[in-house]
């Protein structure tokens, strides 16, 4: 991933980084990174991602 500067213009190419964090699903992986799911939990929520990502 790679967000150019212009202009030296730090705070909107910060901004820009985070929009494609947050697409990239980043902010969420480490979210749930923080504390230990049981694997019962992760199996509920793969499901309920998979359905969210069907139409």
């Amino acid at each position: 991933m790679q967000v150019s500067v212009r202009e030296n213009n730090v705070d909107r190419a910060l901004r820009a980084l985070k929009k494609e964090l947050q697409c990239e699903g980043v902010f969420g992986e480490m979210k749930l990174k923080q504390h230990f799911e049981k694997p019962s939990g992760k199996k509920v929520r793969n499901k309920a991602e998979a359905i969210r990502r069907c139409p």
